[in-house]
């Protein structure tokens, strides 16, 4: 095999590569859209309920439960945590929002 050849087959490679992250980035959009659809209806649930926006205990439990899969699926579990704890944030974020909303501002 030549090195024209050779650059060729990489190309192509790494064409298939980009196509797979592609896909995969597009299931990671259409699953936290979704993620966040459900966190948005537990927001109004905890709002007319007068729950707090925020359950420390609960977000401890899923960071360590993530930082398992992360670890059994070989993940860096800091990066998951990383990732986990920037969601969590947004939610409560939202969260917020929806209780303030609820309470007239």
């Amino acid at each position: 095999m030549n090195d024209d050849d050779s650059v060729t087959r990489a190309r192509k490679i790494l064409a298939d590569y980009r196509a797979s992250i592609d896909n995969i980035d597009a299931a990671l959009i259409y699953m936290l859209a979704e993620r966040f659809r459900c966190t948005q209806a537990v927001g109004v649930l905890k709002a007319t309920h007068g729950l707090p926006p925020a359950d420390p205990s609960r977000e401890a439990e899923q960071i360590a439960r993530l930082r398992r899969l992360a670890d059994e699926s070989q993940l860096d579990p800091d990066f998951a945590e990383k990732f986990l704890n920037f969601v969590v944030r947004e939610v409560i974020r939202h969260h917020e929002q929806i209780a303030a909303d609820k309470n007239g501002g």
